[in-house]
């Protein structure tokens, strides 16, 4: 499977659900960050937001026009406002990060370098981003840690760190794989699974500094580990077919 060209168009995914006072700074940092870099769009999907995170996005949408927002009725939580994202994007390569502001926007073109580096494998299709310096509270790193773990031994994803919200892959690819809830911690191995290599990139993380973390022991680290065996039987039931011609 050859890497999807990459033509300098990017498309920022950002799922949200009532992060009112990250919106407006994270919105000026991606467009900071890719602002004479690339051609962008950002797509900030809503998902079931209760609180002022509307107002906020249908103001900015003014002053920054490449903005663009889709709003779920109810959540569904983040793996499917991703999808939502991805299928309304315009462009060939996604890059997404979390809505919360601990991801920093100035690392797209990082990825994005990494990216075009023809050293790379030919059949790259996903850039994930690496936290190896975490900012983020004991017991978050601590369930995160394990899980990782876990993870990596029983899929040999070969990705240190699934859990991170920065990532840069091709549209074409995420659109074939398949899709359930909490899949945005699998998609190394899902990639894989397609026949996509995945490089692993360092990046930077910040501390939460407004709004409150919707994710805990329950649905970070349970929730992952039980999720594990779904996406191993996936693994062990793909039959990818070499095709050696067509009319």
């Amino acid at each position: 499977m050859p890497t999807h060209p990459y033509h300098g168009r990017i498309s920022v995914v950002v799922p949200v659900k009532n992060e009112q006072d990250n919106v407006e700074p994270l919105v000026r940092e991606i467009a900071a960050a890719l602002t004479d870099r690339a051609e962008f769009e950002i797509l900030y999907v809503n998902d079931g937001s209760t609180d002022g995170t509307p107002q906020v996005l249908e103001r900015l949408k003014t002053e920054f026009p490449m903005l663009r927002v889709i709003t779920h009725r109810a959540s569904c939580g983040q793996s499917q406002a991703v999808a939502t994202g991805v299928r309304h994007a315009r462009y060939e390569w996604i890059a997404t990060l979390d809505g919360d502001g601990q991801n920093d926007p100035a690392d797209i073109p990082a990825l994005i370098d990494a990216l075009s580096d023809p050293r790379q494998p030919a059949n790259l299709q996903l850039l994930a981003g690496w936290r190896n310096r975490r900012q983020d509270t004991f017991i978050r790193k601590l369930s995160s840690k394990v899980a990782n773990g876990v993870r990596s031994r029983f899929l040999r994803d070969n990705t240190p760190d699934t859990g991170c919200g920065l990532k840069l892959f091709a549209r074409a690819t995420f659109l074939e794989l398949p899709h359930f809830d909490h899949m945005h911690r699998f998609l190394p191995a899902l990639v894989q699974r397609n026949g996509g290599a995945v490089v692993s990139v360092p990046v930077h993380h910040r501390p939460r500094e407004r709004g409150t973390s919707k994710y805990g022991i329950h649905n970070r680290l349970w929730v992952g580990i039980v999720d594990l065996f779904g996406v191993a039987w996936l693994q062990r039931r793909v039959r990818r077919p070499e095709i050696v011609s067509a009319d």
